[in-house]
């Protein structure tokens, strides 16, 4: 029994220098360490002992250094003469010499063994979750691309070529996206942490930065540095907005991104579960770039305001207002994320113009909404009904600095004007 325990600790050491990924001086560092613990445990000190570690070989050799005394008072440090003499067959001995005694596996016992064995493998575990650790540490913000090993509710889980597992949480994923066993799915590296000293690697599909990896992947004009992402912006699932600036004047950065016939993009929107996006030419002016921003909504003018801090105006023909704002909102408030303000589009009425037939003025609601709220929906653009149910609710409720059962209560009202 004892010789099969120093079988499989042998075989424990050969895993570890034959098939662990750990830096040779590290393998050496830790080797020593574990032996020379359980030394300690078995004979009190471990003072006297030297461990030799061959990696090549894949071999560990102790020694116990004994000196060599007259009378002995320490049997684990002293040896008499005679007992060198016999246990070595050497003559050459005198007392006041040292001799090193190899000492085989088997003298630690049954128990011993065991010990070294799993001090051992959970050393090496420590070992390969730090390389883990340091490997995707390393590697936070790069694509990654593997198979879907496992689905559930919360997350998906991914192995890598070495069976490392990797996560993505159900709000990094796109919404209605369905992913099934062996599928191959990419993803962003987006975050490496500890939890109980395992660590949790994080993917990301609904991050900026996975748009902007994709774009780098399919438009080599971007690999090689002639157009730059500038900025994204992206409601996952829905629309994007990539602001791209080209350092050649030959190359057209939009047209370079689409492709022909869209054949570079139309790859990222199906990766991207049909999400919409609109590809921007760069410009450090921020009106020029809101306008661009809003299209395919035609801008009047701007107010760019006082202060950095003020909503911005935009004002357009009331025919534009419905594109610039975009369903549930979501144009404009890319356009915002995109110059980082606030944007409010207001509806700009040519001389004698009015509303359109079958929209109806925000005001002309003010014996069932309150004043202060009309005031509230004006402020953020919002002159007529069909301004308002272009807007999702939460949107409203955040821009106009509304209740949620307050928002909920106007779009009942507005909703069955319409109705009716």
């Amino acid at each position: 029994m004892e010789k099969e325990q120093v079988n499989t600790l042998i075989d424990a050491f050969k895993d570890f220098k034959e098939e662990k990924n750990i830096d040779r001086p590290v393998m050496m560092g830790v080797l020593k360490e574990v032996f020379l613990s359980q030394i300690s445990k078995t004979y009190g000190s471990s003072d006297n002992f030297d461990v030799i570690v061959n990696v090549d070989k894949g071999t560990c050799e102790i020694y116990q250094n004994f000196d060599i005394v007259e009378e002995v008072e320490n049997p684990n440090s002293e040896m008499t003469l005679e007992q060198v003499k016999a246990d070595s067959g050497d003559d050459d001995y005198e007392v006041g010499d040292s001799y090193a005694k190899k000492l085989p596996l088997s003298a630690f016992g049954r128990r011993g063994i065991l010990n070294i064995r799993q001090n051992l493998q959970g050393r090496i575990m420590d070992l390969e979750k730090a390389n883990l650790f340091k490997k995707y540490s390393e590697k936070v913000g790069e694509l990654f691309r593997g198979e879907v090993y496992q689905t559930w509710t919360k997350e998906i889980l991914i192995l890598d070529e070495d069976g490392n597992e990797l996560h993505i949480p159900k709000n990094e994923q796109i919404n209605g996206e369905r992913f099934k066993k062996n599928d191959e799915v990419r993803a962003i590296i987006k975050s490496v942490e500890l939890k109980n000293t395992t660590p949790y690697i994080t993917l990301s599909r609904t991050s900026n930065e996975f748009l902007e990896k994709l774009f780098e992947q399919e438009v080599p004009e971007i690999a090689d540095g002639l157009i730059t992402v500038k900025k994204v912006v992206r409601v996952p699932g829905d629309r994007a907005k990539v602001a791209v600036e080209s350092y050649d004047d030959r190359i057209d950065p939009i047209g370079a991104c689409i492709g022909v016939k869209g054949s570079r993009i139309s790859g990222i929107v199906r990766e991207l579960h049909n999400e919409n996006i609109d590809v921007i030419q760069w410009t450090s002016n921020p009106q020029l770039m809101i306008a661009r921003a809003l299209s395919p909504a035609k801008v009047s003018s701007i107010d760019m305001g006082q202060n950095p801090e003020d909503k911005v105006k935009v004002f357009m023909h009331p025919d534009e207002v419905s594109k610039g704002i975009g369903r549930g909102g979501v144009n404009i408030r890319l356009a915002g994320m995109l110059v980082d303000r606030e944007i409010e589009v207001w509806r700009e009425f040519s001389k004698g113009e009015q509303a359109e037939e079958d929209d109806v003025a925000i005001e002309d609601f003010n014996d069932v909404i309150d004043q202060w709220i009309i005031e509230k929906l004006k402020s953020i653009g919002c002159d007529t009904a069909r301004d308002v149910l272009a807007i999702s609710a939460e949107d409203i409720a955040r821009r106009a600095d509304l209740e949620d059962e307050t928002v909920a209560e106007i779009l009942e009202i507005l909703r069955a004007e319409f109705e009716d």
